[in-house]
């Protein structure tokens, strides 16, 4: 499969999250701006971060007109039960994608190596886990490819990729606040 890029149709594809089932990418999308972070799987520190850092902002990105799916190879009881066990309840839906369809539909490849997937960004790495570690989260269960590489694509209302961002290491991702600024030129 090729990548997708700015200015390509998004895919069409249905999918599961942690509460329901059988969603489509074209009904979901339809009407807004739709935000599709690609993390790896709920357990990892960094991770589980990430998904508190964008609950904690989810307003900024509804005043834009925007939604977000975040997409975990996460399976749905998984997600459910550290959801339970933190007590916390998002103001977006988990994609569950045990089998890894839509990383694979969408041509996000994992890192050749545990070493690859950190290279050059130990240290920044380290610090992310720190920082997750002092809001209290832990690495749980391992799932899924444990190289996988994260990604983030934004598509526009009707089904148009504006931003497609394959990373290249485990920290090459926008931030919150340049996702944010992505948003709003369109």
């Amino acid at each position: 499969m090729t990548k997708i890029k700015a200015n390509d149709v998004f895919p069409s594809f249905t999918f599961s999250t942690a509460m329901k089932d059988c969603l489509d990418t074209q009904d979901v999308c339809r009407g807004r701006k739709t935000v599709f972070w690609v993390l790896r799987y709920i357990g990892c520190t960094v991770c589980r971060y990430d998904v508190q850092l964008l609950s904690e902002r989810y307003q900024e990105f509804t005043d834009r007109g925007a939604q977000v799916f975040v997409v975990m190879q996460s399976d749905r009881k998984h997600v459910l039960d550290d959801l339970a066990a933190t007590d916390t309840v998002l103001p977006f839906e988990i994609i569950t994608d045990p089998e890894q369809q839509i990383y694979r539909l969408l041509s996000i490849e994992p890192a050749s190596s545990m070493e690859a997937l950190a290279e050059g960004v130990m240290e920044q790495l380290r610090e992310k886990a720190r920082q997750a570690r002092l809001r209290g989260f832990s690495h749980g269960d391992y799932e899924g490819n444990e190289q996988q590489l994260p990604a983030l694509f934004i598509v526009d209302p009707g089904m148009v990729t504006r931003v497609a961002h394959y990373a290249q290491n485990i920290m090459d991702m926008p931030s919150i606040d340049e996702v944010l600024a992505m948003l709003d030129t369109f």
